[in-house]
């Protein structure tokens, strides 16, 4: 052990420790989650769930920008082929568009259409949601204030 590493508290090595582990499986679960938000379908009943690559796709555009489908698929680290089968279905959906590169016309860009960002808010708003529910029904009002403590303390380590 380093002088660092002695000077720790059992109770600062179990928090994050566990901090570590609920952190990735509430990740997990928020993710599976993903593509279920949504917004009215072209008929104004629910949009149909979106795959987990049609999300993952959305997820990117959304926090990138546009981009090629081949920039896309290196990115996903899949086949650029599952990538415009993908885009392809996304583009029926009316979430994303293709258009041509302002700096090379010979590229096409993948983006975000109008109805993609609300999906991609909807999705956000129904996992916010879950999540807010999911607390409010298995823990006390104590016990998510000190939920609301524990993320400003977390916050304050992530601006480290």
């Amino acid at each position: 052990m380093t002088a660092d590493q002695e000077s720790l508290t059992e109770t600062a090595i179990q928090a994050a420790g566990d901090v570590w582990v609920v952190q990735a499986r509430l990740r997990r679960r928020l993710m599976a989650l993903e593509g279920i938000g949504g917004t009215a379908g072209p008929e104004g009943g629910e949009s149909e769930e979106l795959t987990p690559a049609q999300a993952s796709l959305l997820r990117r555009l959304a926090k990138h920008g546009p981009a090629s489908a081949s920039d896309l698929a290196a990115a996903e680290g899949v086949r650029p082929q599952s990538t415009a089968k993908t885009v392809m279905a996304l583009e029926r959906a009316g979430l994303v568009a293709r258009s041509q590169d302002p700096h090379d016309g010979r590229r096409l860009l993948v983006s975000l259409t109008e109805q993609g960002h609300a999906r991609r808010q909807g999705d956000r708003r129904a996992r916010q949601a879950w999540l807010a529910r999911a607390l409010q029904e298995l823990g006390s009002e104590e016990e998510v204030r000190a939920v609301v403590t524990a993320m400003a303390l977390l916050d304050k380590v992530a601006q480290m």
